[in-house]
C-alpha cells in the first residue's frame, strides 16, 4: 500500500513540475509571438490553441470510458498500436489527468492572455470600448466550453477509434 501511496505522490509532482514548466514555455512563446503578430495570424493561432485544448480533452475523455476487450482481441491478433492502447486504458487516470488538466487547462490559460492581447490591439487599432475586451473574453470561453462539451458526447461513443487514431500517431515511427 505503501509503495501505491509513493507513486501517486511522484505522479503529483511531475504533474506539477510539467505542468509549471509547460505553461511557462507556451506562456512565453505564444505572448511574446502574439504581441509581434497583425491580427488575422493572432486570431488563427487563437483558435488553434482553442482547439488542441478542445482536442486533448476529448483524448482525456475518450481514454477514461474506452473498454480494454477490443484492444485485447487486437493485440492478439498483433494488430499495431494495440499494446499501446491497453496501456493508455490501463493508465487512464493519469493520460485523462495529462490531457485534460495539463494540457487543455494550459490551452484555457493560453487562449485568455492571447484573447486579451488581441483585444488590446482592437482597443487601440480600431479605438473600441474597453468593454469590448469582456466580450472577447466571453467568446473565448464559449467556444472552449462549447467545444469541450460538443467532443464529449463523441469520445464517450467513438472512445475505440479515438484511441486507435492516437495510437497509430504514438507509435508512428515503430
Amino acid at each position: 500500500m505503501k509503495q501505491k501511496k509513493q507513486r501517486v505522490n511522484s505522479w503529483i509532482i511531475v504533474v506539477l513540475v510539467s505542468t509549471f514548466l509547460l505553461s511557462l514555455l507556451f506562456s512565453y512563446i505564444s505572448n511574446t509571438a502574439i504581441t509581434k503578430l497583425d491580427l488575422i495570424p493572432g486570431i488563427i493561432i487563437l483558435v488553434l490553441v482553442i482547439l488542441v485544448g478542445v482536442f486533448f480533452d476529448l483524448v482525456g475523455v475518450a481514454v477514461t470510458v474506452a473498454n480494454e476487450e477490443h484492444f485485447h482481441a487486437q493485440a492478439s491478433k498483433k494488430i499495431k498500436g494495440s499494446k499501446t492502447a491497453i496501456k493508455l486504458i490501463r493508465n487512464s487516470a493519469k493520460v485523462s489527468n495529462f490531457c485534460a488538466d495539463v494540457i487543455g487547462d494550459i490551452c484555457g490559460v493560453l487562449s485568455g492572455a492571447i484573447s486579451a492581447i488581441i483585444a488590446l490591439k482592437l482597443t487601440e487599432s480600431y479605438g473600441m470600448s474597453s468593454y469590448f475586451q469582456f466580450v472577447i473574453s466571453a467568446l473565448v470561453a464559449s467556444f472552449t466550453v462549447g467545444g469541450k462539451a460538443f467532443t464529449k458526447e463523441i469520445a464517450k461513443n467513438k472512445s475505440t477509434e479515438i484511441i486507435s487514431f492516437i495510437t497509430k500517431i504514438i507509435n508512428f515511427d515503430k
